[in-house]
This record gives structure tokens, C-alpha cells and sequence, in this order.
């Protein structure tokens, strides 16, 4: 299922045009392999939002090659027809806020895009059930968003960036808002689904705390990427 994971080739991205325009990727080259969670760091400004976006499939770039799992999805120009299913089957995204449909219990929440995808109901609620029982919080199935706990919701969050199965995981800020040990405890679950789905995974962040436990991260500044060996710490 994972493929090639995430591969980006000389990827572009221009804002405006003439004089005012801004060059906000210049040329970025970036690989991460199924099974792997590598880290995303930069200034503010730097493009860290714009290649996110990039990637996934939420702007358009201006040049260069992007595969995400066994496709290759742009070349100097999309091509894949259908963006949105490309987002909905091939990318999952864990943001900062969980973003839970308030009105719909933790199961459904998690259901609900496989369904969307053309999923059986009875098979999309097995794949939410199965996933909430990995992420410890099958206990939880029948409640409501705002039943949970912050730890509780970004775990169902994670789930619902699993369900369908992507190659790809883009997470935004994930621990952002949570204390250490919850943050902690995110980061070892999104090792554990990225080793157990082979799932590539970027996690965009600021947030210290999480930092040494990446084996390889990438600094974006003025556009352009570098590769850094991290420490790789174990996660307890």
C-alpha cells in the first residue's frame, strides 16, 4: 500500500507575477519513505505551508514532479483528473484542532470518508472500529466530540487521517496544543500506524518537545529545503 511514499523532485512555487511576484519554493527536493515520519521545520515564512499545501493537492505548484505513493500525481502540471478523490484516497491530513463533525459520534466520524468514497457502511465502520481499538480509544465509539478529552479527539482525528488508507499522512502541528506527555503520545502512535500501514508521514512543527524524536528532518528556509540526520530518540 505505501509505494513509494512521498518523492519531490525541483518542486516550485511562484505567487503573483512581473515585480510583485514571490518565489515561495524554490526548488525543493524532499523523500520520505513508507513506513517513515520525517520532520518539517522553518521559520515562519519560510514555505512551510505553501509545500504542505502542495502536497497536498490544496494549491497549485508552478513547476516540478511530485509522487506520492506508487503515482506519480504532478509533472510540470497535474496529472491526476480528479483532485478531490486524490485528497479523499490518497492523503491524510491530522491538523492542529481535530476538526470532529460536532452532531456525529466518534465511529462516524471516523466512518464517514470511506463511506464518502463509495465504502459499504457496515465495511466503513469495521475499518473506524478497528482503528479506534489501535489507538485505544475504541471505548469510545458511541460518544459525542465533545464527550472527549483533547488527547481522546486528536486520537480520533489520527484515525480519520487513516481510514482510507493513505500513502501519504500530512500532519499540520499535531501536538501544538497538547501537554508533553499527550504530545508524546502522539508522535508514538504516528510511528506506530506509519511502521504498521507504511505509511509516509511529514509532520509539520514548532513544538520542541517533539523534535529529537525524528530520525531525519527537514529545515525549509527562503524557499528551499535541507536535509538533516535528527536524533531519533526512542519514543517512551
Amino acid at each position: 500500500m505505501g509505494g513509494n511514499g512521498i518523492h519531490i523532485e525541483g518542486l516550485r512555487k511562484r505567487y503573483g507575477a512581473g515585480d510583485t511576484a514571490v518565489d515561495a519554493l524554490k526548488g525543493v527536493d524532499m523523500r520520505v519513505e513508507p513506513g517513515e515520519v520525517v520532520g518539517l521545520i522553518g521559520p515562519s515564512g519560510s514555505g512551510k505551508s505553501t509545500l504542505l499545501k502542495c502536497l497536498g493537492a490544496v494549491i497549485d505548484p508552478t513547476a516540478g514532479r511530485m509522487t506520492l505513493g506508487d503515482e506519480v500525481i504532478y509533472a510540470d502540471g497535474w496529472q491526476v483528473r480528479d483532485l478531490r478523490a486524490l485528497r479523499r484516497d490518497k492523503i491524510g491530513f491530522v491538523f492542529q484542532a481535530p476538526y470532529l463533525i460536532p452532531f456525529l459520534d466518534v465511529t462516524d466520524n471516523v466512518a464517514l470518508l470511506p463511506m464518502l468514497a463509495g465504502a459499504p457502511n457496515a465495511e466503513a465502520r469495521r475499518r473506524a472500529l478497528d482503528l479506534l481499538e489501535a489507538l485505544d480509544v475504541r471505548h469510545r465509539a458511541r460518544a459525542m466530540p465533545s464527550q472527549l478529552s483533547g488527547g481522546e479527539q486528536q486520537r480520533v482525528a489520527i484515525a480519520r487521517g487513516l481510514v482510507n488508507r493513505p500513502p501519504v499522512i500530512l500532519a499540520d502541528e499535531p501536538t501544538a496544543p497538547l501537554d508533553s506527555q499527550r504530545a508524546m503520545a502522539v508522535m508514538r502512535i504516528l510511528n506506530q500506524m506509519a511502521r504498521q500501514f507504511e505509511t509516509a508521514i511529514v509532520v509539520v512543527t514548532h513544538d520542541e518537545k517533539i523534535i529529537p524524536t525524528f530520525k531525519r528532518i527537514y529545515h525549509i528556509r527562503d524557499g528551499v529545503t535541507h536535509e538533516e540526520v535528527g536524533e531519533g530518540r526512542a519514543i517512551a
